[in-house]
């Protein structure tokens, strides 16, 4: 006799323009991070959390998620998926019902589907509505992980709690035994611009919001504004941060100015006029069907659609 897998529930997505670390060993820093603007507070369990800190660690974050009154804002960075650690990572926190889990060093779809797998047995155990733990994915952080970005756009188990990738300089420099990650202008060498590319183009693919890594140098905030705000022409949803003061400029930049906001109404105005058109002519210039489809795309996630 055939069995019938559950229906997932898949919670309403949260924001997700800044996305602010916080240490899973500290307490006052994570209440910043919780108490702040960030649109989600990732707490962290990995790399932040020396090993003989992590038991510790992981009673302090389940305890601040469960005492939080919004707690689909409240992610957790566990430990890599291939570790005993992201095992023990699970057990301690998802009953206390994050907003999700940031899965660091993924290298491909069979992650998220033992992730998957991890958590529909926990959220069974603990009374959670299937497939309401979501799931973000670090997607450049090893030298195999590079290979498969496409992968996540496929059909395997847990794909519909997948809603992000990121990716992450520091982790792959190591594995590739690479000394410097940027050249003397400050930006990042090839090998890691093409590890963003992937990472955006990948979460294309697999229809997810694509989230720009962290700015390790936090007190120069304009800098900071002025990458938040050319990664977003690029396609990026969000970007991570590693310190409060990070979070306004990034919020700022990844939030459609009213500007934008009227041009896309202008777009989408046009094309209704002109009903069947392929292009049409606005503010002297001439606009084809992929303009109306990203001035949609802005009103829709600006909550207009």
């Amino acid at each position: 006799m055939a069995h019938t897998a559950p229906a997932l529930t898949r919670p309403i997505l949260p924001k997700m323009r800044s996305w602010l670390f916080a240490p899973g060993d500290s307490e006052k820093k994570m209440g910043k991070a919780i108490g702040g603007a960030a649109d989600i507070a990732l707490l962290d369990l990995e790399d932040s959390v020396s090993p003989q800190n992590k038991a510790a660690a992981r009673a302090m974050v389940a305890e601040m998620i469960a005492s939080s009154d919004n707690r689909a804002r409240l992610w957790v960075r566990i430990n890599p998926v291939s570790t005993a650690d992201c095992i023990a990572d699970l057990v301690a926190v998802i009953p206390a019902q994050p907003g999700g889990v940031f899965l660091p060093k993924a290298e491909g779809a069979q992650d998220i589907t033992r992730l998957h797998h991890y958590l529909t047995a926990l959220e069974a155990a603990n009374g959670i509505p299937q497939g309401r733990t979501l799931i973000a994915a670090l997607v450049t952080e090893t030298a195999a992980a590079m290979f498969r970005t496409g992968d996540y756009a496929g059909d395997y188990p847990g794909r519909a709690r997948l809603v992000a990738m990121s990716w992450g300089a520091e982790d792959l420099s190591s594995a590739l035994g690479a000394r410097e990650q940027r050249g003397p202008d400050g930006e990042y060498a090839h090998t890691y611009e093409m590890a963003r590319s992937l990472c955006l183009i990948g979460a294309s693919a697999a229809g997810v919001a694509p989230i720009e890594t962290v700015q390790p140098e936090f007190r120069d905030l304009e800098a900071l504004a002025a990458r938040a705000r050319r990664v977003r022409a690029q396609g990026f949803a969000g970007m991570l941060a590693i310190h409060p003061a990070q979070v306004d400029p990034i919020n700022a930049a990844f939030t459609p100015s009213a500007e934008e906001l009227a041009h896309a109404r202008n777009v989408v105005q046009a094309f209704a006029d002109h009903p069947g058109a392929g292009v049409v002519a606005l503010d002297g210039a001439m606009l084809d069907r992929p303009h109306l489809a990203l001035a949609e795309r802005l009103l829709a996630e600006a909550g207009e659609g």
